[in-house]
């Protein structure tokens, strides 16, 4: 019995290096990214809070917005084409989530509960936080963000 274990190893070894080899598929890492030029904002709204980040225009790029009285924020990304999704990230976490085209907005947007885990992922995330539009045919650059405490405010205004 001991000699045909033995015997296997070279086999087993072969294997596992064989194995090894192969290519793997990994999920996208922006922790080294570079950061989308641009800061945070904060401001209470009617009915909420809302947390953007914004170009040297002042434009929004990006946005999460509170509303309190259904316990819902809103995360949308402005986009002139329509995209079936967002691929959100953080150090901790990354999600795929179904979203709408605004055209009237010019954004793509989606819709999570207050206490989804993908908000504690934002809210924590240590260093960045990226969003990438999904879905055939969209070619939109990465919006990679630092994670300041703006975004975090706001999703903790929904919660209170």
């Amino acid at each position: 019995m001991i000699r045909r274990v033995f015997a296997a190893l070279p086999a087993l070894a072969f294997a596992a290096s064989a194995f090894a080899q192969q290519p793997s598929a990994s999920p996208l890492d922006f922790s080294t990214a570079r950061i989308t030029a641009g800061m945070w904002t904060y401001q209470t709204v009617p009915g909420g809070s809302a947390a953007r980040f914004v170009d040297a225009t002042g434009s929004t790029r990006f946005a999460l917005e509170c509303s309190k009285a259904t316990r819902r924020v809103t995360i949308s990304r402005n986009s002139n084409v329509a995209a079936p999704g967002l691929f959100i990230w953080t150090t901790d976490a990354s999600r795929s989530v179904g979203a709408r085209f605004d055209a009237a907005a010019m954004r793509v947007a989606l819709e999570l509960g207050a206490r989804d885990p993908l908000l504690d992922a934002i809210a924590f995330s240590r260093g960045r936080i990226a969003v990438v539009m999904t879905g055939a045919g969209v070619s939109a650059e990465p919006l990679v963000m630092p994670a300041w405490p703006e975004a975090a405010r706001t999703i903790e205004d929904c919660r209170i």
